[in-house]
């Protein structure tokens, strides 16, 4: 009689210790991965389409880069996470497999551009001028991570579709613990990336101030960028 709640009891912590697991194992990042994917998509889309015609649209190429950083920085600290585990040999995630070899290989320089790419965009609103080798660096970065990024997206874009939208989903067919954990991060991310937009919107309009008094001197460095602009959108998957 005495054992019986006591045997309760434990049988409900390991019930507790497996939705944990599950939660942060290798099916919850699979879900936060993709769901913060699945918004990525749009506003990295619509960012990459605003490089189109720059003079009119810089403002909102500025505004949402700034914005898109938290939510960029979630996908790289949760396919960090992945990688981190899989390569310690945390079993979970050993038994869901390897990547396929052209995007292992390729990982390192989708990380290396995407972080290059923000980096020295924010810089250039944070140094507060038209330009120079800041907006050729970046430039170049949105060159690199553009093809990387074609590359990346047809490999993941249909498991994205698939289990991206699962944690917001009122009848999903499976339900992974942690779920509101997980929405939670990725509103998180959307509302700090909607206030780092807000807060620097002063810098901003003085960069872009800045820009138009001294465009002369930037002549080269904004051909570039659109330059890398035009031939990366041209490869856009549709």
């Amino acid at each position: 009689m005495t054992d019986a709640p006591h045997g309760a009891r434990r049988e409900s912590s390991r019930r507790d210790w497996r939705a944990a697991a599950r939660a942060w194992g290798p099916l919850g990042n699979e879900r936060l991965t993709t769901s913060n994917g699945l918004v990525l998509l749009v506003l990295l889309a619509v960012e990459t389409l605003t490089t189109l015609s720059l003079r009119s649209y810089l403002p909102v190429h500025i505004f949402l880069g700034l914005l898109l950083v938290p939510p960029v920085a979630l996908k790289l600290a949760s396919t960090g996470w992945r990688f981190m585990r899989y390569y310690t040999r945390n079993r979970p995630y050993r038994l869901e497999g390897t990547p396929r070899l052209l995007l292992r290989m390729l990982a390192p320089l989708l990380v290396a551009s995407t972080l290059t790419l923000f980096g020295s965009g924010v810089a250039l609103i944070l140094v507060g001028h038209g330009g120079g080798l800041l907006l050729s660096l970046h430039a170049v970065s949105f060159g690199v991570w553009g093809v990387v990024m074609i590359v990346h997206v047809l490999a993941y874009i249909a498991r994205t579709l698939r289990v991206g939208p699962e944690d917001w989903l009122p009848h999903a067919e499976q339900v992974v613990a942690g779920t509101r954990s997980r929405r939670a991060a990725l509103a998180g991310a959307l509302l700090a990336g909607a206030i780092v937009a807000l807060a620097t919107y002063p810098a901003q309009q003085a960069w872009l101030d800045h820009r138009g008094e001294h465009g002369h001197r930037d002549v080269s460095g904004a051909r570039l960028f659109t330059s890398y602009a035009h031939s990366t959108a041209a490869g856009q998957p549709q």
